[in-house]
């Protein structure tokens, strides 16, 4: 069942919109993100009517990194703190159900199929940890608005062209984020101080 327009903007509104590397969970409020090849996972008790969702831009941190950003915006990380945060609060991991979305090739100079690795990623990790993926909408070359409600665990979802002008701050976030990760890693020329 899809929400009216103004049913959805209403939820919008006043939806706690989360950003790339961001997760929230929520008894109260809506949660919303905008995605473009990022995926965004939805985890839900229905018990406790609680609703987490995380968004995240690659499945997971590379090996050689030690930047902050880049665990930050890593599957495997976000996953872990999505589910970690629920159970603290409350939720038992065998109640829970997913729902996914995002996986997009909104940038189609991307050579490394982020969008499909990451709605791979997101369905290996549920499976592997047993919770069922009982809703999704993957891939396709369009961004996509995502509401997620604790009211009844219902997830909106709404593509969206890469032609509007919201969507197009994703898609140069996105190509700026490939770049850095195809470019060798800088090695720092300066002398280093060691403290003692």
């Amino acid at each position: 069942m899809s929400p009216t327009n103004q049913n959805a903007k209403n939820l919008e509104r006043i939806g706690r919109n989360i950003n790339p590397g961001g997760w929230a969970v929520e008894v109260e409020r809506p949660i919303t993100t905008l995605l473009g090849s990022c995926v965004a996972v939805c985890l839900y008790d229905p018990k406790l009517r609680m609703a987490g969702m995380n968004h995240f831009l690659l499945p997971s941190r590379t090996k050689s990194s030690v930047d902050d950003t880049d665990v930050i915006l890593a599957g495997d990380y976000s996953m872990e703190v999505l589910l970690n945060t629920m159970l603290n609060k409350g939720a038992a991991k065998n109640r829970l159900i997913a729902k996914a979305f995002g996986g997009g090739t909104i940038v189609t100079s991307i050579l490394m199929a982020i969008g499909q690795r990451n709605a791979e990623f997101a369905k290996e990790w549920l499976e592997r940890e047993e919770i069922p993926l009982v809703a999704q909408d993957f891939g396709g070359a369009w961004s996509r608005k995502v509401i997620f409600t604790p009211d009844g665990g219902d997830a909106f979802c709404r593509r969206l062209p890469i032609s509007q002008p919201g969507v197009q701050a994703v898609v140069s976030a996105e190509r700026d984020y490939e770049k850095s990760l195809e470019s060798p890693a800088k090695t720092s020329t300066e002398k280093r101080i060691e403290l003692f």
